[in-house]
């Protein structure tokens, strides 16, 4: 049996639970210096994201086609166990109730890479954990871009910084041709000029085409790109079947962080972790494209080398829908320690 590289998923993907104070706030307890931080206030509040590429104190909203603001007032250090915060009250109101999903990739904000035809401004990759995050300026032509994952990546997220744009994301379950839009309801997209209906995805490179969102000229963007990795990361699909007792997805790893979306109709993008639901059934949720407040739905249940639907609906598991997936490691289904195999329980 292969066993996962990876023996613990907290050492490089963890969500961290916080409160906020108002005032600086260290964030601590992450386990790793944090590159990408997904950050949603439980209460109604947009989602910011943060990274090491773009630097402190630039977000963008996963729930908005805004361009990037830079506010003094939010993210201000990234550290080695966390992130400091100052005085936002969507991230560190008094008594707020916070989650934080954080990535870590490469060291610092990286460098040029230069295998795609256009070169990217900065490049911080995770070969081991199989996540790069690139800022790179468009040309307005059918393009290739450098990742620096040494694998082909199974999801492209895009998303422009200078201007207003959909956040754009290409999932190897769908066809080259489709796209989805992180920040809107809408399912599967045909626009072949968006990623070029990936005329190239490999090892090395993604394809970008002549859509504004993602290849305009001369305006700067980000992208979050990510690989399968045994035991610790799984982009994939489901069709649903519409009741209680739902589809199983096989991962092969007991899930920390499911983002669910339905694909064939329009719904929302639904995220469930494994610090705001500590037992099954997992039923809080926040959808990343809302500012709107946790909810609470039944949704699915994480088992120790997979997810099981209980959703009878739309968000997770309509019948006959197909379903992309992005999920994150807690355990492998079958850890090292030293040279012992450690199989992972359900919880």
């Amino acid at each position: 049996m292969a066993y996962s590289t990876i023996p613990k998923g907290s050492l490089y993907m963890n969500t961290k639970l916080y409160t906020g104070n108002g005032s600086t706030n260290n964030i601590t307890g992450v386990g790793f210096q944090p590159d990408w931080v997904w950050i949603k206030n439980r209460g109604s509040a947009n989602h910011y994201l943060f990274d090491v590429v773009r630097g402190v104190q630039k977000n963008i909203h996963s729930n908005e086609n805004y361009a990037e603001v830079t506010e003094a007032t939010t993210l201000t250090a990234f550290g080695s166990d966390g992130f400091t915060l100052s005085t936002d009250a969507d991230l560190n109101g008094n008594g707020a109730s916070v989650v934080s999903w954080n990535w870590k990739a490469g060291t610092g904000q990286g460098s040029s890479n230069t295998d795609g035809s256009i070169n990217t401004t900065y490049t911080s990759v995770n070969t081991t954990a199989g996540f790069s995050i690139s800022s790179y300026t468009g040309s307005g032509a059918n393009a290739t871009i450098g990742h620096g994952l040494g694998v082909t990546p199974n999801v492209v997220l895009v998303k422009c910084l200078s201007s207003t744009g959909n956040w754009k994301m290409h999932h190897t379950s769908l066809a080259p041709i489709t796209s989805l839009n992180l920040n809107d309801t809408s399912a599967q997209i045909s626009t072949a000029s968006v990623f070029n209906s990936m005329a190239t995805l490999n090892s090395s490179v993604f394809s970008v085409g002549t859509e504004g969102d993602t290849n305009s000229n001369g305006l700067t963007y980000v992208a979050y790109c990510f690989a399968d990795v045994q035991g610790f990361s799984k982009m994939g699909s489901y069709v649903g079947n519409g009741n209680v007792d739902g589809t199983f997805v096989y991962t092969g790893f007991k899930p920390a962080f499911v983002m669910v979306k339905n694909t064939s109709v329009s719904q929302d993008w639904y995220m469930l972790d494994n610090k705001r639901d500590i037992s099954n059934v997992c039923d809080s949720y926040v959808t990343a494209n809302n500012s709107t407040a946790e909810g609470t739905y039944t949704l699915a249940d994480f088992l120790s080398n997979g997810f099981k639907l209980r959703d009878t609906g739309g968000a997770s598991n309509a019948s006959g829908n197909t379903f992309i997936y992005m999920a994150f490691a807690e355990n492998p289904f079958v850890a090292t320690s030293g040279t012992t195999a450690v199989p992972v329980t359900a919880r």
